[in-house]
């Protein structure tokens, strides 16, 4: 895989993303719908590279891999389901997620994040 390099990411804060759909698994109403655009995938789909945006709304974490993001605008909060502590997450913070990490997102204000997911071992 080439390195990519996301150049003023903040730019991408407000580009066009395609539209991904509802959740798959919402936790009431509203349903949060997702859009993004993949900006790179290694050939054997192991590590993958993003924007991802998010509406409001309730639903379950659903990622296996690891994964690495930077919010570049809204505001949520993650509970995880290892009884840890809800992460408040706003404009500007960056999160580490290991594999298998599941829990509950809450999007009060909708979230657009660069992100990468990838396969990895503790």
């Amino acid at each position: 895989m080439k390195i990519s390099i996301l150049r003023k990411a903040e730019a991408l804060a407000d580009s066009e993303l395609e539209d991904w759909g509802p959740v798959g698994l919402p936790q009431g109403e509203p349903v949060s719908r997702l859009s993004g655009k993949i900006i790179e995938m290694s050939a054997d789909e192991d590590i993958e590279s993003g924007v991802w945006q998010c509406t409001p709304g309730r639903w379950r974490r659903q990622v296996k891999k690891a994964e690495f993001c930077h919010f570049l605008k809204g505001r949520c909060s993650f509970t995880p389901d290892d009884g840890g502590a809800t992460i408040e997450i706003a404009t500007g913070d960056s999160l580490f997620f290991p594999p298998f990490s599941e829990g509950i997102w809450d999007v009060k204000e909708t979230v657009r994040k660069v992100f990468i997911v990838f396969e990895w071992e503790a």
